[in-house]
């Protein structure tokens, strides 16, 4: 009679054990669901670059975290002028804020004409300059 109330304690035992890690899992994931839907609930405000004394629309960028400037195609925004190298400067969002960064280009970056050597948080109406190539920065937060 003993052997059968120990087999049916371990059972039990066995039950109590995979319900509570059930549980731990089911917490886990719960969790990481609300963290995912909160991280993907902030908006990434929409950042535009309007060149100076260029008659063009002004370039707007969504959804996107990191922007490269320069004067190679393959950048986010290209600047077709000789002063500004091909990979010149980058702006990154994070820390809910946009950030510009020289990438050690041939003529310099500068914001509201001052050398960037460190990178840098930028508003609206800052003034970027590439080379000889001057921009606005407006940043639209929704």
């Amino acid at each position: 009679m003993s052997g059968i109330i120990v087999l049916i304690l371990r059972i039990l035992m066995t039950a109590a054990l995979y319900g509570f890690l059930g549980w731990a899992l089911f917490t886990i994931w719960r969790d990481l669901k609300q963290q995912s839907d909160v991280i993907s609930s902030q908006l990434l405000p929409e950042i535009s670059l309007f060149v100076t004394g260029d008659a063009a629309q002004p370039h707007k960028i969504y959804k996107q975290i990191e922007i490269t400037i320069g004067r190679d195609p393959t950048c986010d925004f290209t600047i077709a002028d000789e002063t500004v190298s091909a990979q010149h400067a980058s702006l990154k969002y994070h820390h809910h804020q946009w950030w510009v960064e020289d990438q050690n280009s041939t003529n310099g970056t500068y914001l509201n004409n001052e050398a960037l050597t460190t990178p840098t948080v930028i508003v609206t109406g800052d003034e970027l300059r590439c080379g000889q190539k001057a921009m606005e920065v407006k940043i639209n937060y929704r």
